[in-house]
């Protein structure tokens, strides 16, 4: 008997002429049961966003209510979009947020493209020893807490710090930089580049170990350089990290790092210092506006996600590489 004579007939008839019988789907329960170890992983980490992400957003209500301190914590009473309009008609608000666009801008201009060019020119280092050695260095800043950092930029740009010893050398006057407002911005992408230039090679360079080694050959068959390779070969092999992290940095785009400016700015480099996330901090914490700080930082969130969105949609239709 033939193997096709074992199939019954209404089976057959099911499947259909040129069609494949569908296989059963495995249930979640058998699912579970059979890979459980697996799944006990995932519980610590959905616990954690559960608790301290998705949870705390019910807070956002008190957006549209009247918070008081000691009271409920979901307010006091509904006042629709009292505070909305409130910010949207604070000239503080629009000062704080064009500083955000501003410094977020050269934040990703300056700290986005360098990790690449980091990266590239890392991988075309042929000694080992040297490339760790390159590697190790660019990577310590990050292992810095931001409180150091912050001590550190402090003592550079000081009165009596090198920068000014050396502009004495070179006959300037000193130059007090963390009171000047027009200094601020300078001060804060430098230090941003130096703390984060190397950490963001990491992810470039595992990328760079999945180009086959045989379209190098092949490019230098057809006679390329190390910059044709470089240009026809690498950054095409790395493109879709590329994009991802440009997505993601795009997505954080208004979230410009709140600890270092609260560190290093003062009330003098308010005009060009001051951010959304520091104006929240003194809102909310210091003058216990909560409700004000509440609707400012849900605007600033639906501008994050309108960011986000625009840009993988722009990216899986101009690239064909996105997030989802």
């Amino acid at each position: 008997m033939s193997a096709t004579d074992t199939v019954p007939p209404e089976s057959k008839e099911r499947a259909g002429p040129g069609r494949r019988a569908k296989r059963p789907r495995t249930s979640w329960g058998r699912a579970i049961r059979r890979d459980w170890q697996l799944y006990t992983l995932a519980i610590l980490p959905l616990a954690f966003f559960l608790i301290f992400r998705y949870t705390p957003m019910l807070g956002n209500v008190i957006a549209f209510r009247k918070f008081e301190p000691g009271g409920s914590i979901f307010g006091e009473e509904w006042v629709g979009l009292r505070y909305v309009r409130m910010f949207l008609d604070d000239p503080t608000f629009w000062t704080v947020f064009t500083n955000t666009l501003v410094l977020g801008g050269l934040t990703l201009l300056f700290c986005f493209p360098l990790p690449i060019v980091l990266a590239l020119l890392l991988n075309e280092v042929r000694t080992r020893a040297l490339k760790r050695f390159l590697q190790s260095v660019s990577y310590l800043p990050h292992f810095l807490s931001i409180v150091i950092v912050a001590g550190i930029v402090m003592q550079m740009t000081s009165i009596d710090g090198p920068i000014n010893q050396l502009l004495k050398v070179l006959g300037e006057e000193p130059v007090p930089f963390l009171q000047r407002p027009e200094w601020f911005r300078t001060i804060y992408v430098t230090s941003e580049m130096w703390q984060t230039v190397g950490w963001g090679t990491i992810l470039y360079l595992a990328a760079l170990t999945t180009i086959d080694d045989h379209l190098y050959e092949a490019a230098r068959i057809d006679g390329a350089g190390r910059w044709r390779q470089i240009w026809h070969v690498t950054l095409p092999g790395i493109r879709p990290t590329i994009v991802t992290l440009l997505i993601l940095n795009i997505g954080t785009f208004m979230a410009v790092g709140f600890e270092k400016v609260l560190l290093l700015y003062n009330p003098l480099t308010y005009p060009t210092a001051d951010v959304i996330t520091t104006y929240l901090y003194r809102m909310g914490v210091e003058s216990s506006s909560l409700s004000y700080a509440a609707a400012i930082g849900l605007f600033e969130a639906l501008i994050g996600i309108v960011l986000i969105t625009s840009a993988n949609v722009i990216s899986r239709r101009t690239v064909g590489t996105s997030l989802w």
